[in-house]
Formats: structure tokens, sequence, C-alpha cells
């Protein structure tokens, strides 16, 4: 649905991210702070359709798959202020009709992982360790958590370790 909005460069960037070294468009979880407008009117789409559960904007918020845009360092703000966006639409939403909204934390796989090696000609090589993976989802359900999320949403993670 975030693609049907037509969003360029500028949306991802905003004010706050205007002069980031790197492009920004497709860090769909950055929306969450520059576009929250288009991440609730989604949420909303849903929850007007009948859906019970939305999920958070955070499917690659974590700090392995956020490091390809160099915002490691913004994975708890990301991963909180979603959760307060649709946890604030759901409560308003109870209030107004009675209906409860539940609110899923989106936890996505990481860009790398710790059971293959991403190097034919070295097959022991990993490029993520567990501990690191452990360390990344962690601080993400944390943040969800501090967010007021209902429920973890564990989606299409590969990696059988």
């Amino acid at each position: 649905m975030i693609q049907s909005y037509g969003l360029g460069e500028a949306d991802f960037r905003g004010r706050r991210f205007a002069s980031w070294p790197c492009d920004l468009r497709g860090n769909n979880d950055l929306l969450t702070l520059t576009r929250p407008d288009v991440i609730t009117d989604i949420a909303r789409q849903y929850i007007e359709a009948g859906a019970d559960i939305v999920s958070t904007d955070t499917f690659n918020a974590n700090a392995i798959s956020m490091a390809d845009y160099g915002m490691e360092g913004l994975v708890e703000e990301i991963n909180t202020e979603a959760a307060r966006l649709l946890r604030r639409l759901a409560d308003e939403h109870k209030n107004t009709t009675g209906r409860t909204i539940f609110v899923a934390g989106s936890i996505g796989p990481t860009n790398k992982t710790a059971s293959m090696s991403p190097d034919v000609n070295d097959p022991a090589m990993r490029a993520v360790a567990y501990d690191g993976l452990f360390d990344a989802y962690l601080s993400q359900i944390r943040a969800l958590v501090k967010g007021g999320i209902d429920i973890l949403l564990f989606e299409t993670v590969f990696d059988t370790l």
C-alpha cells in the first residue's frame, strides 16, 4: 500500500533527513518518522475494512537492516514511534466505536543470514553471528513493547538459526 502513494525521495527524507548522505527512498520504516500521515492512513484503511489487528511499519527496523542506510542509531526511535502511532489510532477507534483493535509489532528478517555463507568461495564465512541477530531483534522488540504493542508479529524469518 505504501507504493500506491507514489512517494519520492523527499517524502522519505522529510526535513529531518534532508541532507542524509545516502538515498533513503525504499526505507519504508523511516516513513513512521517522516510521513506518519501515510502510515496512519494505511492503518486506518485496514481498520475501516474490518481488521482487528494492524501492524507497525517496522518490518526492517532492526540495526542490521538499517545499517544499509547508516540509521542503526534510529532503531529504538522508529520502533517506539511506530508502536505509539498505531496505539493512538487503535485507542481512538476504541473510544469512538467501542471496538478493540490490536497493534502488532512487525519484525521481519534482516538482510543477513547466520546459517549460510554469502561467499561461495568461503562456505564457513558468515555475514552475521547469532549474537548479533539476537541483539538486533531484542532492541527492536524492547522498543516496540515500550511503544505499546499488543502482539509480536514475526514475519518471513528465513534463517534457520
